[in-house]
């Protein structure tokens, strides 16, 4: 049986080729999404039950990585998306056969910014709301949206009540034309809203509680959901934007490889050029082996029985963001030496090089706050607000 990972690389001409479709569109081919939906990439963290693999994370952030490398945009979605089924595993049972009960491929966006107010009412909520960012939305059936539970009149108690609420697709509407962005186009990335939509309580979660690993006796005895939302979440954002960069490398060694300047120098002769080339691709290598590694440790901690406390918690993605940041810097130093014909549309390098700087804009991939974070607590202070680290 071929695994996602073997199944994307079989089809990567065909990802490459459906790239600028997928950005003329503003969301990903029909093409690309038979792809990965053939591909099982997506179920490769849902549960057993519902023809999930319950992947060790390492296989997830790996597959992703490689889609990203011949799509971004399908690298972006795969991460994004491809991670909502570990939540879903771990919520209500009855969530979970509605989504998956009759068809396993169903997908599932978000995003979770709580940009919604919940109004409680018997046996659930009133929700309203208009949220951007919701990446592969067209292609979901379902979306998991953040919210803040509301009084009477909807407006958000205080303190705020954070929760996930998931939606299908007939209670929501897609904000065509709202994804208009420089980067990241075949992703979709696009608006949705709802007005007074009833969401029963089963279909919603605590936002804090699932960050701290309150519903993980949903799945007991199973390593994968013990990881902690953010640190999986965050694990996937970084892994799409690392397949990127290297994506970005390739295309930069398919460029140089024949390429003469005008002054008829022979670029892969070119001993500054290829002494940029060899520093950035080391460095690209040494981002993935961090992120993978990492992910490995962590996994082998929790599956020994381990349990993370929030300074290693807030460490690990204070290296995922400086794994990411480290490519990123390395393709922008390369991209700097490439020459006038690299800015041309008809290139790669510069879709690239737009959709890396797209993907460095994501919560996930900031370094400032997860840097101060980590500080902070390595020196023995505490953190204000902890969810939003880890």
């Amino acid at each position: 049986m071929t695994s996602p990972i073997e199944h994307i690389r079989a089809n990567a001409d065909l990802l490459r080729s459906e790239a600028v479709a997928c950005d003329r569109a503003g969301k990903l081919t029909d093409a690309t999404v038979k792809v990965l939906r053939d591909s099982g990439v997506m179920r490769l963290y849902a549960p057993e039950q519902y023809g999930g693999a319950e992947a060790h994370p390492v296989e997830f952030m790996q597959t992703a990585m490689e889609v990203g490398k011949y799509s971004p945009s399908a690298g972006w979605v795969t991460g994004v998306v491809g991670v909502h089924p570990w939540e879903i595993a771990m919520m209500d049972p009855r969530l979970q056969e509605e989504i998956w009960g009759e068809d396993h491929d169903v997908w599932t966006a978000s995003p979770y910014a709580p940009f919604g107010v919940g109004t409680p009412v018997d046996s659930g909520y009133l929700f309203t709301g208009q949220w951007p960012y919701s990446t592969g939305t067209d292609a979901s059936d379902w979306v998991i949206l953040g919210g803040m539970v509301g009084d009477s009149d909807g407006k958000p108690l205080m303190p705020p009540q954070v929760r996930h609420f998931v939606i299908p697709r007939k209670d929501y509407e897609i904000v065509e034309d709202s994804w208009n962005v420089i980067g990241l186009k075949g992703t979709g990335s696009k608006d949705v809203r709802m007005k007074d939509v009833f969401v029963p309580d089963y279909r919603t979660v605590g936002g804090p509680e699932m960050n701290a690993g309150d519903y993980e006796d949903r799945q007991p005895g199973k390593t994968l959901y013990r990881l902690k939302f953010p640190v999986a979440f965050s694990a996937a954002i970084n892994s799409g934007t690392q397949g990127i960069a290297e994506g970005a490398l390739q295309v930069f060694r398919d460029y140089v490889v024949d390429r003469v300047t005008a002054d008829q120098r022979v670029a892969k002769q070119d001993p500054i050029l290829m002494h940029v080339y060899s520093e950035a691709a080391a460095d690209v290598a040494a981002s993935r082996t961090v992120l993978l590694n990492d992910m490995k440790e962590l996994y082998d901690f929790v599956d020994g029985g381990g349990d993370l406390t929030m300074k290693e918690r807030v460490q690990i993605r204070r290296n995922g963001v400086r794994a990411v940041r480290r490519s990123i810097d390395a393709i922008d130093r390369l991209y700097k030496i490439a020459g006038s014909q690299s800015i041309h549309e008809r290139m790669p390098n510069e879709r690239y090089w737009r959709d890396m700087q797209a993907a460095m804009s994501h919560i996930c991939n900031v370094e400032g706050p997860i840097y101060n974070a980590a500080a902070t607590l390595d020196f023995g202070g505490e953190i204000t607000n902890p969810m939003l680290f880890a």
